[in-house]
C-alpha cells in the first residue's frame, strides 16, 4: 500500500463534506483523511497505485488546492 500525502486547503468539516464525493469515486484508493488542525491541512492517502494525479484532479475538481509533499 502506497501512502502520499499533500498539503491543501481543505480547512473545516463542511470543506471535507464537499471533497468526499470526489475522493471516494476513486477505485484505486483505499483510505484518506485530512488533518485540519495541522496548518498545511495534510491530506494522506493511501492507495494500492501510484495515482498522485488522480487524487490531485479529484481534489482540483471539487474546488480545492493542493500540492504533493514528499513521500513517506
Amino acid at each position: 500500500m502506497k501512502k502520499m500525502q499533500f498539503k491543501t486547503n481543505i480547512n473545516c468539516n463542511a470543506c471535507i463534506k464537499s471533497v468526499t464525493p470526489f475522493l471516494n469515486e476513486l477505485d484505486t484508493v483505499d483510505t484518506w483523511q485530512v488533518d485540519i488542525d495541522n496548518p498545511d491541512k495534510i491530506l494522506t492517502v493511501e492507495s494500492g497505485d501510484n495515482n498522485r494525479n488522480e487524487v490531485m484532479d479529484a481534489v482540483n475538481k471539487a474546488g480545492f488546492e493542493i500540492e504533493p509533499l514528499a513521500d513517506d
